[in-house]
């Protein structure tokens, strides 16, 4: 003898009872579906909710509100920090970092290490005009072969082609022309 093996609807939902039953028989269209109400007892158990122990936050740096101040974590007033550079300073590190760096030589051991070998000049403030001028007369800085930096980008660039034209009215003003 085969046995059938279906799902009972009725073994883990809720059904309605007396007059609910006869309405919910009279209007719906399957009267054999599913409440689809679980049965708190034996769809989930235990139950959620019902668990005696409590989460608690595990505690870290942010909890302690000793070091944890409210103007470090209040990201609404983390306005940006304005940073100012002089045409002075600029040229200065214009003209210092266009120069060959000059390391210093190791200390030896009965020298002072605050002492160095490699004199350091005290600049006067140059205009920042003659500053570029003087970098790009001292050393061509790109040439055809040494091209500047591009910016990597994951698909070809496009180059404008000429395709061949729409046919147009040869006294046309404004005729299209036309690219691939």
């Amino acid at each position: 003898m085969a046995t059938r093996k279906v799902a009972d609807h009725t073994l883990y939902h809720l059904n309605p009872k007396g007059f609910w039953r006869k309405f919910r028989d009279a209007v719906v269209a399957n009267p054999e579906i599913s409440s689809g109400l679980p049965i708190q007892g034996l769809h989930r158990y235990p139950p959620p909710g019902s668990r005696p122990e409590r989460y608690s936050t595990p505690a870290t740096k942010a909890s302690d509100p000793a070091q944890n101040p409210y103007w470090k974590r209040d990201v609404r007033r983390a306005y940006p920090q304005l940073s100012v550079v002089t045409q002075a300073e600029l040229s200065g590190l214009l003209i210092e970092h266009s120069q060959a760096q000059a390391v210093a030589a190791p200390a030896a051991e009965g020298q002072d290490a605050a002492k160095s070998d490699v004199p350091v000049e005290a600049k006067e403030p140059v205009d920042l005009t003659q500053a570029i001028a003087e970098i790009a007369s001292s050393k061509k800085i790109f040439s055809e072969s040494k091209l500047p930096p591009v910016l990597p980008i994951p698909f070809k660039r496009w180059v404008p082609e000429r395709a061949p034209d729409v046919p147009h009215d040869p006294h046309a003003y404004f005729p299209m022309l036309m690219f691939k």
